[in-house]
């Protein structure tokens, strides 16, 4: 990572606000999962990827915070730490219950408060030992921890229908689908500020393409779902579907904020083939 001049990012959603959609969105999300095993089904499955996108813009929103002060090459860097933090958080607070004989309940407010803690000490480190000298590099970091908590347990959720540990390792870990859910996770957090960045960066449209990639994700999760034994072909084909419902409504929202922000947009037709050249 590299810093470089650059200064407070601006938009028509404060901090505090995308922080509370984030938090409380993903968390509910999570939670609301909870209905497969109240009525013995998978078909709630899809709302832990609902959560995902919730935790995705608000983890999305403090990396162009924290960003729009210079880090360049940083961006896909911060990303990835997010979901790095966020696995650990996240595997010690599903497992914490299991082994301490709490709630079962209590799995992803225990990850969520763990990522944040580890933000913080990445956060004072960044700043007090690397030196970046970002004057929001704490907040931004508990932030991002937080938010990619969030997302790697809701994700995981929509694949193995439960936020239980002794449900998601052999659905989630022991398949290989945590690959997935790590990478597909850390994109939704770092590309949105990375695909636009620059001069003419907008928040309603960097957070329009965390909704459409978080969706695409929720999407491929779906299809991951299919392959688990204990999920049913309905549960998975539902994710699929409001995953790629939400992608392709916002899709739509990004391209139309993009022709809004741009200088000018003309087709440049197909490239000239040999002869043409000649």
């Amino acid at each position: 990572m590299s810093t470089a001049a650059g200064g407070p990012a601006g938009g028509g959603l404060n901090p505090n606000q995308v922080i509370i959609l984030g938090a409380v969105g993903g968390l509910a999300g999570i939670y609301l999962t909870m209905l497969n095993q109240a009525m013995d089904t998978t078909i709630f499955s899809f709302l832990g990827g609902i959560g995902a996108i919730f935790a995705a813009v608000w983890g999305a929103d403090a990396v162009r915070r924290v960003c729009s002060y210079g880090l360049g090459t940083g961006v896909p860097s911060i990303g990835m730490l997010a979901l790095g933090m966020g696995i650990i958080a996240a595997m010690f607070g599903l497992i914490l219950p299991k082994v301490a004989g709490i709630p079962t309940v209590a799995g992803p407010i225990i990850a969520f408060i763990v990522a944040a803690i580890i933000g913080l000490i990445i956060g004072v480190m960044s700043n007090k030992i690397l030196m970046m000298n970002i004057p929001i590099m704490e907040k931004s970091m508990v932030e991002i921890a937080g938010a990619g908590a969030l997302v790697m347990i809701g994700l995981s959720t929509a694949i193995a229908g439960s936020f239980e540990i002794s449900v998601i390792m052999p659905a989630v870990v022991e398949t290989g689908f945590i690959a997935l859910v790590f990478i597909g996770g850390a994109m939704t957090i770092l590309h949105p500020f990375n695909a636009c960045l620059g001069p003419d960066e907008k928040q309603d449209r960097t957070l329009n393409v965390a909704i459409e990639k978080g969706a695409l994700i929720m999407a491929l999760v779906g299809f991951a779902s299919l392959a688990v034994e204990s999920m049913d072909a309905m549960s998975g084909a539902l994710t699929i579907i409001v995953g790629l419902v939400i992608w392709v409504v916002y899709f739509k929202k990004f391209m139309k904020n993009t022709h809004r922000d741009s200088y000018l947009v003309t087709g440049t037709g197909l490239l000239p083939t040999e002869e043409e050249l000649e």
